[in-house]
């Protein structure tokens, strides 16, 4: 893998994991991807409160009411062993699962930084595979604010991870992928949403500034977001500068297509690297 310490980062996110007629996991989708992992990939899945969610009616015939910070508490606490329980099912029987539980601190403090860094680097040396997550579980968002507020008066680069993309690319930054793959419910990054003809197939540069030249005028197409509490295209493109500047090649495709043919190019994607 050349100057690579990981071959992927991979990310999916919550919708493209549900599928939405049937208000159920998408299995065919969530099969396909644990199908494809394997040791060196790592994997950064969303999906745990929208799963418990949908769980918690499915039992209950009813949607939890009350503090939304509560809920989303409940929620994520319900849907996370079902998630993980999924991946465990198809991934190769043959590789170790780790779950790994993430929160900002693990990204602004050097100490635990460098102990997730190198929780991730021993996967592929033990045959394991690791999926991660932002532990919404036991994350209060009251104290996360006040907790990134009081770093902010300390440091000047402060990382949130206010979404699962966010979390995919410092995850990208630790372990320096050759690939970082979002996988959303679309085909990559359109000028025109309404018109597919205007999926953007590549994006690059001749040096990285250029690059992130590039990437701010495609920026400029992209507004809204899938669903609530989701930041959109624009915010993907966003946190995906710093590894594009580590020299990481990005991806964003659509979870339909297998990671295999994406990687292969015989999927659509929007491709983003230096020339």
């Amino acid at each position: 893998m050349g100057n690579f310490d990981i071959e992927l980062v991979g990310k999916v996110g919550s919708m493209a994991l549900v599928n939405t007629l049937h208000d159920d996991i998408d299995y065919n989708i969530l099969a396909r991807i644990s199908r494809y992992l394997k040791p060196g990939y790592i994997w950064v899945t969303s999906g745990a409160t929208e799963i418990g969610r949908l769980d918690y009616i499915k039992r209950t015939g009813t949607e939890l009411k009350g503090n939304l910070n509560d809920i989303k508490t409940d929620y994520s606490a319900q849907g996370q062993s079902i998630l993980m329980h999924n991946y465990r099912q198809f991934i190769d029987s043959r590789y170790s699962v780790r779950q790994f539980l993430v929160e900002h601190q693990h990204f602004n403090d050097p100490a635990k930084c460098a102990h997730l860094k190198d929780a991730l680097l021993r996967c592929p040396l033990q045959g394991a595979v690791p999926i991660v997550n932002y532990n919404d579980a036991v994350s209060d968002e009251e104290n996360r604010k006040m907790e990134i507020q009081s770093l902010r008066t300390k440091k000047d680069k402060v990382v949130e991870c206010i979404d699962n993309d966010e979390t995919a690319s410092q995850i990208a930054c630790l372990v320096n992928p050759k690939y970082l793959l979002i996988l959303t419910s679309v085909d990559g990054i359109y000028t025109d949403m309404k018109d597919k003809s205007t999926l953007v197939e590549s994006i690059s540069g001749k040096d990285v500034p250029e690059l992130l030249e590039n990437i701010d005028y495609y920026q400029s197409f992209c507004n809204g977001a899938s669903r609530a509490g989701a930041y959109g295209a624009r915010a993907k493109l966003e946190y995906l500068k710093e590894p594009l500047r580590k020299g990481t090649t990005a991806i964003i495709a659509n979870s339909k297509y297998p990671i295999k043919s994406i990687l292969e190019k015989t999927s659509p994607a929007t491709w983003i690297c230096v020339k």
